[in-house]
């Protein structure tokens, strides 16, 4: 990754040929002299390109003072590379280097210093940081070594700390991840038997987080490992594809229901058929004595008179059979699963909105703790 700073680059040093006496301490000289004279042979570590600025004329200052002392400035525009993790994206901190030093000269020829010491060597416009995805949170000025085949070098250092802004990646991924996942745990509350509702539900809400995962991916560097975002919408597909999982479960053990209640309703037909046939033979053994003729015989009583004769009775007695369970009550007992709520439903309904809400928290929690904590080690200007 790389980064663009216009700065206003000042160098100072002390000439001792260079002195001289007069009614002027300082002499402003032309920047065509800066040939003439002896210069810092200063280039950036890490710069991949700088423009000096030239219009309308080389924007360079060259200023004398009487004991030697020169003033060097210039207007630079750098490119400069900058090495950035982004394991914690888009909540990624990154502290963005600017080295130079001397090109040829070692330690022992050219040391630099800060002019203003390591606080004031550094300044930064108010408002001139000109960044629609970052937030400039300081910078921390430094020396380092830096050795070589030639030899040691001294390397001037300056980390500009970069937060990025969350804000973009908030509008177009994290909130349409959560909306498609609270949208895929709808189907949870829809019947079980509504299986092209549900069906629509499961495979849209799948499609949409491949695209947003497709899209987000495509505004990041291509690295070999997962950022934060990722793993967000990584988890965010894994509860999408759970709730289509959880939708078949559900749609198979209520076809295997249907199949047990269809069954039922067979067997309630073939009651209805075999009851009538054993209930008539049930009632010729015992009850119907129609067409037989019997010898009528009562007993002598003490008290009564006798009676004693033969007569051709014809007798009929009639059974009534028990009520019997109607194919259509077969039927409505075998119905009263029909709009019933699955018991994994019931669960998920609870399970997965929680379970996400958790994920949630630990996510939020843990990026904006590390935030603050990355916060604290960068001193204040």
């Amino acid at each position: 990754m790389e980064y663009t700073i216009d700065v206003f680059f000042r160098q100072s040093w002390r000439d001792e040929r260079l002195k001289f006496d007069g009614p002027m301490k300082i002499l402003p000289l032309n920047n065509l002299l800066a040939s003439k004279i002896w210069t810092p042979d200063t280039f950036f570590h890490n710069g991949k390109k700088s423009v000096a600025h030239n219009m309308t004329t080389p924007n360079k200052l060259l200023r004398l003072v009487d004991n030697g002392t020169l003033l060097y400035t210039m207007r630079l525009t750098i490119h400069a590379e900058c090495p950035m993790h982004l394991e914690d994206f888009p909540m990624d901190v990154h502290a963005c280097p600017l080295k130079f030093g001397s090109y040829a000269y070692t330690k022992t020829e050219v040391i630099y210093t800060w002019t203003l010491g390591k606080d004031k060597s550094v300044e930064v416009a108010k408002g001139g940081s000109r960044l629609n995805q970052y937030d400039l949170l300081g910078h921390v000025v430094g020396t380092e070594m830096v050795r070589s085949s030639t030899g040691e070098y001294v390397v001037m250092t300056t980390h500009f700390h970069l937060k990025r802004k969350i804000g973009y990646f908030v509008i177009q991924t994290y909130l349409p991840c959560i909306m498609t996942v609270i949208l895929s745990q709808v189907s949870f509350w829809l019947n079980r038997e509504s299986v092209p509702a549900r069906t629509v539900f499961g495979v849209t809400t799948v499609l949409t987080m491949t695209t947003l995962s497709i899209s987000a991916r495509n505004s990041l560097p291509k690295v070999a490992y997962a950022t934060a975002m990722d793993w967000f919408i990584a988890v965010c597909y894994a509860f999408v594809f759970s709730a289509l999982i959880e939708f078949a479960t559900v749609n198979y053990f209520t076809k295997r229901s249907w199949a047990w209640d269809g069954k039922k309703v067979l067997e309630a037909q073939e009651m209805k058929k075999k009851e009538p046939v054993a209930l008539a033979k049930k009632t010729n053994n015992t009850y119907n004595i129609v067409g037989t003729t019997y010898a009528l015989n009562i007993a002598k009583d003490p008290g009564l008179p006798t009676i004693s004769k033969s007569a051709a009775a014809t007798a009929t007695a009639t059974n009534v059979p028990p009520k019997m369970p109607r194919l259509e009550e077969k039927l409505l007992e075998s119905k009263k699963t029909y709009n019933s709520v699955s018991k994994v439903d019931k669960m998920s309904r609870i399970v997965f909105p929680v379970l996400f809400a958790i994920f949630n928290l630990v996510y939020w929690a843990t990026y904006v703790n590390r935030e603050s904590a990355i916060k604290g080690m960068i001193p204040k200007q």
